[in-house]
């Protein structure tokens, strides 16, 4: 996530829609302070902040944090319901860092795959207290793979020296393809206790088993990366 591009993008919603800082603050719910600094790149809007803005402006999140709009592709009618479903649990479970009595600032960061053939899209939102993941997408990119596998799962974890650490667990896909399994794998953690600087690239994986007919499982382990350092 780039700050001035994320600012300029925010900015030039605001001047599209003929909207002084002060009117793009009262609309939003926050001040006009916390929209010039958003402008100027000093500050990141809350994840709450981010559906709002999206809801009101009709862009997508990932476009806001980007800083640029991507491109548009013809969708049915249940993509958009998928891929809808996950922004607002996300915006439900990740405010939660923001409960306290006085607001704390939240970082944002988005995170994706080192590995080339699967594609994750996702964000983590984080505090100096704890840490929020959403994996709201992962795509298979390798090789075709059509078999029909008689039982898929998979989890999310944390890996340190010798040892690891579960964070969460997907639900368990039956008689599926892998391709078609990824389709609803969508993992939210909300107020993990590992502070955004502990996590390293080299310490977050996600790791699929897919069991085959004859019961042998093929795993498939996908480093994660933070696309932005921790501040």
């Amino acid at each position: 996530m780039n700050p001035d591009k994320m600012g300029n993008f925010i900015k030039q919603i605001r001047q599209e829609n003929d909207l002084t800082q002060k009117e793009l603050a009262d609309r939003l719910g926050v001040t006009y302070q916390a929209v010039s600094k958003w402008e100027n790149g000093k500050n990141a809007p809350d994840i709450a902040t981010l559906k709002r803005i999206s809801d009101e402006f009709h862009v997508n999140i990932d476009e806001i944090l980007e800083g640029e709009k991507q491109p548009k592709t013809k969708k049915t009618f249940g993509q958009w319901f998928l891929e809808a479903l996950p922004i607002i649990v996300i915006a439900i479970t990740l405010v939660i860092i923001n409960y306290i009595n006085q607001p704390k600032q939240v970082e944002i960061t988005t995170i994706s795959s080192k590995c080339s053939d699967f594609k994750i899209t996702g964000v983590a939102a984080y505090d100096k207290a704890k840490t929020a993941i959403s994996i709201t997408k992962v795509e298979f990119c390798g090789e075709a793979d059509d078999q029909v596998y008689k039982m898929i799962t998979c989890r999310l974890y944390e890996k340190e020296d010798k040892t690891s650490k579960e964070i969460n667990s997907c639900k368990v896909g039956k008689e599926t393809t892998l391709e078609e399994y990824l389709k609803e794998v969508n993992i939210q953690v909300d107020n993990y206790s590992t502070m955004c600087k502990q996590l390293t690239s080299n310490s977050l994986f996600l790791e699929i088993y897919a069991t085959d007919q004859d019961n042998k499982i093929t795993t498939f382990t996908i480093p994660i990366q933070l696309n932005d350092k921790c501040k």
